[in-house]
C-alpha cells in the first residue's frame, strides 16, 4: 500500500509553525507496513485542495489529510471534501452531542452555533472519533483511493491515528511487513563510513536498503526490510547486522533510534554505578541538557557549570586567571583546570570540559575560529584533545557536542570488560 501525506495551512507554508503532523503519520504508517510516497504542504486555497486531491487520485492508495477543520471561515478542509466528492454537508448527531458535552461539560458555557456547525460533515463520509476535541476525522473513498481529513492540532490528530485509523486499516487492509534497524555510529563521517561498508553493501539482499544518515560528528544507517514472511526478514536483518557488526563494530554505539550516545553513556555509567559532571563554554550547557533528557539521568549525572564568560571560568569555576592570561580562555591548559575543578566540585567519577572558539568572530583568544579543545577527566587521568570544527557556529557546537560524549564513552570501555 502506497501513501501520501497532505498538510494544510498558510501558517506552515510560511514558517509561522512546523509541521510536527507528517512526521508523526508517517511513522504511524510506517510501521503497518504503509509506504509514504509524498508529503505535501499546501495553502489554505479551495482550488489548490481539488487540485492536489485529482493528483493523487488513484496514484496512491491512501491520502491523508491534516488542517482545516476549525470551526473558523478560514478553515475550508469540509467544504472542499463535499465539493470533490459531490457530496453536502449534514449534521452527525452523535458528533453534536459529543460536541456539546464538550462545550457545555468541560468549558462550562452555552454551546454556540459556530461550535453546532463542528457536528456538519459530508453525508456519505464515515466519522473518525476525535476524544479529544470537536472536530471529528472523516473517511471517504473515491475510485481507488481513500481520503482521510484529520484535524490539524497534534494531540488530536495523534489520537485518531492511533485509536481510529491504525485499527481500521489493520483489519481491512492486507499489506506487507516493513522492518528497521537503525545502527548509531559515532566518529566517522558518512564517506568513510561507506568505504568501509562498501563490499557489504553491494552484497546486500535486494528486500534489504540501505540508508545514511548523517548529522555532525555521527552517522546512522538505516536498513529497511520489505517482504511478505516477517519472521525470515527479521532472520537476514539479523544476519546482516552481525556482518556489520564484523566490519565497523569500533564505532557502532547503538543499534536502535532511541540509542543515542547519551543514551548508551548514561546506560553504561549506571551499570558501574559511576558518575559523571560537565563543564561548558561554547557549547553553552548543550551537553548537559542532553544528558538530562534521558529519562534517569539523577543516577549518575550530577550537574555542569556553563562558563560561557571569562569572570565565571575565574569567579565560579576557579580557572587560574593567570593561567587564561598566558594560554587565552581557548586553550589546553583551560580546558585542563576546567575539568579537574569541575571534577572535585562535584565530586565525580569522570567529567568533560569544553573550551572553543565557535565563530563567527576570533574574538580575544589566540586559536582559529571552529577550534575547540576538549578535555576528559576520569578516576585515573585527564587528558585533552584538540579540534578544528569548521564552520557554521551551529555545525561547531554540535560537533563538539557529539565528540565529547564519544571521547568519555570510549575511555569508559576502556575499562569494561
Amino acid at each position: 500500500m502506497k501513501a501520501a501525506i497532505v498538510t494544510i495551512g498558510d501558517e506552515i507554508l510560511i514558517g509561522q509553525i512546523v509541521d510536527t503532523n507528517s512526521g508523526f503519520i508517517a511513522k504511524s504508517l510506517d510501521k503497518i507496513g504503509i509506504e509514504i510516497t509524498e508529503m505535501l504542504s499546501i495553502s489554505d486555497n479551495k482550488k489548490h485542495i481539488l487540485d492536489t486531491f485529482a493528483s493523487l487520485q488513484n496514484k496512491v492508495d491512501l491520502v491523508l489529510i491534516t488542517g482545516g477543520l476549525g470551526p473558523t471561515k478560514d478553515d475550508i478542509t469540509k467544504k472542499t471534501f463535499c465539493d470533490y466528492f459531490e457530496d453536502e454537508l449534514v449534521v452527525n448527531h452523535d458528533v453534536l452531542k459529543h460536541v456539546t458535552k464538550i462545550i457545555e461539560g468541560f468549558y462550562n458555557r452555552p454551546i454556540s452555533q459556530m461550535n453546532r456547525d463542528q457536528a456538519l460533515v459530508p453525508s456519505k463520509c464515515i466519522i473518525l472519533k476525535n476524544t479529544n476535541g470537536t472536530a471529528p476525522g472523516m473517511w471517504m473513498k473515491k475510485e481507488n483511493t481513500v481520503f482521510i481529513s484529520l484535524p490539524g492540532v497534534p494531540y488530536e490528530m495523534k489520537d485518531i491515528i492511533e485509536n481510529e485509523i491504525v485499527p481500521k486499516i489493520i483489519n481491512e487492509y492486507k499489506r506487507p511487513f516493513i522492518i528497521h534497524q537503525t545502527v548509531l555510529t559515532y566518529g566517522q563521517g558518512e564517506s568513510m563510513v561507506a568505504e568501509r561498508i562498501e563490499d557489504w553493501e553491494n552484497n546486500l539482499p535486494e528486500f534489504i536498503k540501505l540508508a545514511y544518515l548523517p548529522s555532525p560528528g555521527r552517522v546512522r544507517l538505516r536498513l529497511s526490510a520489505r517482504g511478505t514472511i516477517e519472521e525470515l526478514l527479521q532472520t537476514v536483518l539479523a544476519e546482516q547486522i552481525k556482518q556489520l557488526t564484523l566490519i565497523i563494530g569500533d564505532i557502532i554505539v547503538g543499534y536502535d533510534d532511541s540509542d543515542t550516545i547519551e543514551v548508551v553513556l548514561g546506560r553504561i555509567l549506571k551499570e558501574q554505578n559511576k558518575t559523571l559532571a560537565t563543564a561548558e563554554s561554547c557549547t553553552g550547557g548543550k551537553i548537559a541538557a542532553l544528558l538530562t533528557a534521558v529519562p534517569g539521568a539523577s543516577a549518575y549525572f550530577k550537574g555542569s557549570i556553563v562558563c560561557y564568560s571569562e569572570a565565571v571560568k575565574t569567579d565560579v569555576l576557579k580557572v587560574s586567571s593567570e593561567t587564561i592570561k598566558k594560554y587565552s580562555v581557548v586553550s589546553e591548559e583551560v580546558a585542563t583546570e576546567m575539568v579537574l575543578n569541575v571534577q572535585k566540585m562535584m565530586d565525580t567519577d569522570y567529567a568533560i570540559a569544553v573550551t572553543g572558539n565557535a565563530g563567527p568572530s576570533k574574538d580575544a583568544t589566540n586559536e582559529e575560529v571552529g577550534t575547540v579543545f576538549i578535555a576528559i577527566a576520569t578516576p585515573e587521568k585527564v587528558f585533552v584533545e584538540k579540534f578544528n570544527f569548521g564552520q557554521p557556529r551551529e555545525k561547531v557546537i554540535d560537533r563538539a557536542v557529539n565528540k565529547s560524549f564519544e571521547l568519555l564513552q570510549k575511555e569508559i570501555l576502556k575499562n569494561v570488560q
